[in-house]
């Protein structure tokens, strides 16, 4: 185990996530679909690419579950990559970040797993968060706000059905997967509704998926480097740097409710990694 190793590679990954989240929302004149679009295409280059050289079967064996997944997956990041357009990019990802309440939630209903009380407080803290953004900060958009709780209750299940997948498939698989269905949603979708992109949106567009695709593989690696009690809070850094971006970038303004909003939904979900880890420990 390389713990220094692994927060390093984490770090580059949320930085990577974040130069994502800026992009999409410096393309806010760029349709949604087309951005989805674009995005895994970018992706499946390097996916399509992986499954070849190594000579892993690109069909799988779960299909209706990768399908499912995909579907999923391919709604949700519509949903977020949409709600970016009305919020901060900073608090769009810290409430996508509520997904893993949704999860529980979903896991609870459909595997009839249980969830620890403590948990539950964790999440409740998280969900005090969105209500601080929502009641408190005047610059909280409602249809940005319900676009990406919509968008962490997909992620939400996604997580789920991930979890029944399990390891009968290989994770390149799986996100080969999401980026097709992705990749011909955002397609479909964009047909009637095409915007040509103009100038560096070209660039951009095409960043999204090297953006992404750098993001999932680091990502990756921290995992496999060290426990995932230890890595995971690390993802959250994402918020940080995004909001970081957004500042400098796009001049956003982070009132104090807004920045306290922040704070309690991602101490409520760094609360929860931490004591599932705990836990498992023990």
């Amino acid at each position: 185990m390389d713990v220094k190793k692994a927060i390093k590679y984490m770090l580059f990954s949320t930085l990577a996530f974040a130069c994502m989240n800026v992009t999409v929302k410096y393309l806010k004149d760029v349709n949604t679909y087309q951005i989805v679009f674009f995005r895994s295409l970018g992706s499946l280059f390097f996916t399509f690419g992986f499954l070849i050289k190594n000579k892993i079967p690109i069909i799988g064996k779960k299909n209706t579950l990768l399908v499912l997944r995909a579907i999923t997956g391919a709604t949700s990041m519509l949903l977020f990559f949409m709600s970016v357009k009305y919020l901060s990019v900073g608090t769009a990802v810290s409430l996508r970040y509520l997904a893993p309440i949704f999860a529980a939630i979903f896991a609870v209903i459909l595997l009839r797993e249980r969830i620890k009380p403590l948990q539950w407080l964790f999440f409740i803290i998280s969900f005090f968060g969105v209500l601080v953004l929502k009641g408190l900060d005047t610059q909280i958009h409602t249809t940005g706000l319900i676009l990406v709780l919509l968008a962490s209750i997909l992620s939400g299940l996604v997580y789920v059905i991930i979890s029944k997948i399990g390891k009968s498939e290989h994770p390149v698989v799986i996100v080969n997967y999401f980026m097709v269905i992705a990749t011909v949603l955002g397609g479909v979708l964009s047909i009637g509704n095409w915007v040509t992109p103009k100038g560096t949106e070209w660039l951009f567009l095409s960043s999204l998926g090297v953006f992404g695709y750098i993001g999932q593989i680091f990502m990756t690696k921290a995992f496999q480097s060290a426990t995932t009690n230890l890595i995971a809070p690390i993802k959250y850094v994402e918020v940080i740097f995004t909001a970081c971006l957004g500042v400098l970038l796009f001049n956003e303004i982070y009132t104090f409710w807004n920045l306290l909003g922040i704070a309690l939904i991602i101490g409520g979900m760094v609360l929860n990694v931490w004591y599932k880890g705990r836990k498992t420990k023990n």
